[in-house]
């Protein structure tokens, strides 16, 4: 099944790269077992090229608690997939065992900020100080944030003035079908 995910990922962008769409990053959650498996790197690579979809625009999320489980692993696999150009992130980062120490290891480039701390942001002063403190943390560590989760134009607010990089949710738009998906961004870039 993670093996048809991946494919069908990556043969989506394809077809909207060829499509004329601009091109876009691909993110990909892989599971624990998918994770774990000895040749996780070369099967992606031999995914990728076979579609011919460039590399960096493949992005491999990993929840925090895969990668503190085996954090030694974790590295290894992430130093495999960086020196092919594909983009590492941590996944629902916050709500895990993470250690600093690994954290800068971690050949990541994004922080996923979990919707847990981002739905109650404007209204929670804990969830105010994980969120800041998060973004300060991957921002003085060269990594970007992304926010899960963003719903209210009050969330917007905070993690714009917060500085973070990029945000998803159904502020913007609820999941879509590849083909919906497909014009709205046809749509939104014609304006």
């Amino acid at each position: 099944m993670g093996e048809w995910v991946i494919r069908t990922a990556c043969r989506q962008l394809k077809d909207w790269m060829n499509d004329g769409l601009p091109p876009m990053i691909m993110a990909i959650n892989l599971s624990a077992v998918q994770f774990r498996q000895a040749n996780i790197t070369e099967r992606i690579i031999s995914i990728l090229d076979e579609i011919q979809v460039p590399h960096e625009y493949l992005e491999v999320e990993l929840t925090e608690a895969v990668a503190m489980d085996d954090p030694v692993a974790a590295i290894a696999v992430m130093d495999k997939l960086h020196g092919q150009g594909i983009r590492m992130s941590i996944d629902d980062f916050g709500t895990g065992y993470s250690s600093l120490s690994y954290l800068k290891k971690f050949k990541v480039y994004k922080l996923k900020v979990d919707q847990s701390f981002v739905r109650d942001v404007t209204d929670d002063s804990d969830d105010k100080a994980i969120v800041t403190a998060i973004i300060n943390l991957a921002h003085s560590l060269n990594m970007r944030t992304i926010a899960e989760g963003v719903e209210t134009v009050g969330q917007l607010s905070f993690l714009r003035l917060q500085g973070c990089d990029e945000m998803q949710g159904y502020y913007f738009s609820k999941p879509l079908p590849a083909e919906q998906f497909e014009a709205y961004v046809k749509t939104f870039n014609s304006k």
